[in-house]
């Protein structure tokens, strides 16, 4: 059976809220026709053999980063790491065009995107394919009861740990003190993930090579601390 279209990942619960907000540009509607076709992952079609085939041909490896939001750190990776192919997946209408604008403005190659739920992405996506994987402060979900709907879970780990590389890095960054709780937990039941930090400094402040985000900032303006994750696979 084909792992995309199972029973299984038809009653999913969706991770993410709205699809769409305030109406876009004509240009903006214009790159959603026109480049949004030609950057665009479609976990319908054949699995690809070696992932390195999306994109050019001097990619040495490939990371995904689920939930890009405005792409300011999507779109940073790609230009500061050229050699790397990046897969971003978010849902949101307004984040795609964001990251489309940007691949058009800079010229791009090396980005692909998914405008839909991560799920059935991870499910195509070869085995140990995958070297760096970013979730930078995903819906927590605040409400007990829809607390399940959150992102980063022991279901989503066992999905990452398939695709991900031996000594592949999982990076999280949340302003949520209970979902970093609920995340460490997760990550200390999974054995195939390990979390590298050696003192309040390693989860406290964030590194040089990871740039900041407009979620990052107004968590800042409203007084929230932000917690910095790096687990490795095992």
């Amino acid at each position: 059976m084909d792992p995309v279209k199972s029973p299984v990942a038809q009653f999913e619960l969706r991770s993410f809220g709205r699809r769409r907000g305030r109406k876009i540009s004509a240009r903006q509607a214009g790159l959603l026709t026109e480049l949004m076709p030609r950057v665009a992952v479609d976990p319908s079609s054949p699995p690809p053999r070696d992932l390195g085939g999306l994109f050019a041909p001097d990619i040495s490896s490939v990371w995904l980063e689920i939930g890009f939001g405005g792409s300011e750190h999507l779109i940073w990776q790609a230009k500061a790491n050229p050699s790397v192919g990046l897969i971003g997946c978010e849902p949101f209408e307004e984040g795609l065009v964001k990251a489309l604008s940007a691949i058009d403005e800079g010229g791009l190659a090396n980005v692909r995107l998914l405008g839909d739920d991560v799920r059935p992405l991870l499910r195509w996506l070869p085995a140990a394919s995958v070297s760096r994987v970013f979730i930078l402060f995903p819906d927590p979900w605040p409400k007990k009861r829809h607390q399940k709907r959150r992102l980063f879970s022991p279901d989503l780990l066992r999905l990452l740990a398939r695709v991900m590389r031996s000594g592949a890095e999982l990076r999280l960054a949340t302003d949520i003190g209970d979902y970093a709780r609920t995340a460490l937990l997760a990550v200390a039941a999974a054995p195939e993930f390990r979390w590298t930090a050696d003192g309040p400094s390693d989860w406290r402040v964030r590194p040089a090579d990871w740039p900041g985000t407009r979620y990052e900032a107004k968590a800042g303006r409203e007084g929230r601390r932000c917690y910095f994750f790096r687990f490795v696979r095992t």
